[in-house]
Protein backbone atom coordinates (compact mmCIF):
# COMPACT_ATOMS: atom_id res chain seq x y z
CA UNK A 1 0.00 0.00 0.00
CA UNK A 2 1.57 3.26 -1.11
CA UNK A 3 1.07 6.42 0.89
CA UNK A 4 1.30 9.53 -1.22
CA UNK A 5 2.03 12.86 0.38
CA UNK A 6 -1.07 14.81 -0.64
CA UNK A 7 -1.22 18.29 0.81
CA UNK A 8 -4.26 20.53 0.62
CA UNK A 9 -3.76 23.58 -1.60
CA UNK A 10 -5.86 26.76 -1.37
CA UNK A 11 -5.80 30.13 -3.11
CA UNK A 12 -6.65 33.36 -1.35
CA UNK A 13 -5.92 37.03 -0.80
CA UNK A 14 -3.46 38.38 1.76
CA UNK A 15 -5.43 40.61 4.14
CA UNK A 16 -2.68 41.26 6.71
CA UNK A 17 1.12 41.19 6.61
CA UNK A 18 1.81 42.96 9.90
CA UNK A 19 3.29 39.91 11.67
CA UNK A 20 6.88 38.78 11.23
CA UNK A 21 7.16 35.82 8.80
CA UNK A 22 3.36 35.35 8.85
CA UNK A 23 0.56 36.53 6.59
CA UNK A 24 -3.20 36.21 7.02
CA UNK A 25 -4.85 34.77 3.91
CA UNK A 26 -8.60 35.09 3.25
CA UNK A 27 -9.94 32.10 1.28
CA UNK A 28 -13.43 32.42 -0.20
CA UNK A 29 -15.50 29.57 -1.59
CA UNK A 30 -19.04 29.25 -2.89
CA UNK A 31 -21.47 26.67 -1.53
CA UNK A 32 -25.08 25.91 -2.31
CA UNK A 33 -27.50 26.06 0.63
CA UNK A 34 -28.97 22.61 1.28
CA UNK A 35 -32.60 23.68 1.68
CA UNK A 36 -32.92 27.02 -0.11
CA UNK A 37 -30.62 26.29 -3.03
CA UNK A 38 -29.10 29.76 -2.83
CA UNK A 39 -25.40 30.12 -3.61
CA UNK A 40 -23.57 31.51 -0.59
CA UNK A 41 -20.07 32.94 -0.31
CA UNK A 42 -18.23 31.43 2.66
CA UNK A 43 -14.85 32.78 3.76
CA UNK A 44 -12.19 31.69 6.22
CA UNK A 45 -8.87 33.20 7.30
CA UNK A 46 -5.68 31.17 7.59
CA UNK A 47 -2.30 32.14 9.05
CA UNK A 48 0.42 31.14 6.58
CA UNK A 49 4.21 31.09 6.90
CA UNK A 50 6.06 33.67 4.78
CA UNK A 51 9.78 33.13 5.44
CA UNK A 52 11.16 36.25 3.71
CA UNK A 53 8.24 38.66 4.33
CA UNK A 54 7.82 38.97 0.54
CA UNK A 55 4.01 38.90 0.30
CA UNK A 56 1.96 42.00 1.04
CA UNK A 57 -1.66 43.02 1.51
CA UNK A 58 -3.80 42.48 -1.59
CA UNK A 59 -1.60 39.80 -3.17
CA UNK A 60 -3.30 36.66 -4.48
CA UNK A 61 -1.30 33.68 -3.19
CA UNK A 62 -1.39 29.89 -3.12
CA UNK A 63 -0.94 28.18 0.26
CA UNK A 64 -0.35 24.54 1.16
CA UNK A 65 -0.90 22.61 4.36
CA UNK A 66 2.18 21.73 6.41
CA UNK A 67 3.16 20.65 9.90
CA UNK A 68 2.14 23.01 12.71
CA UNK A 69 4.65 25.88 12.84
CA UNK A 70 2.91 27.78 15.67
CA UNK A 71 -0.27 27.58 17.71
CA UNK A 72 -2.46 28.86 14.86
CA UNK A 73 -0.13 28.48 11.86
CA UNK A 74 -0.10 25.24 9.85
CA UNK A 75 -0.05 26.57 6.28
CA UNK A 76 2.84 27.75 4.10
CA UNK A 77 2.72 30.22 1.19
CA UNK A 78 3.98 28.42 -1.91
CA UNK A 79 3.70 30.97 -4.71
CA UNK A 80 2.46 34.37 -5.76
CA UNK A 81 -0.47 34.07 -8.18
CA UNK A 82 -1.14 37.79 -8.75
CA UNK A 83 0.58 40.90 -7.40
CA UNK A 84 -1.62 43.63 -5.91
CA UNK A 85 -1.88 46.99 -7.63
CA UNK A 86 -0.12 49.42 -5.26
CA UNK A 87 -1.53 52.93 -5.17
Amino acid sequence: MSTTNLKRMLTGTVVSDKMDKTVTVLVERKIKHALLGKVLRVSKKYHAHDENNEFHQGDLVAIEECRPLAKTKSWRVTKLVDKSQAV
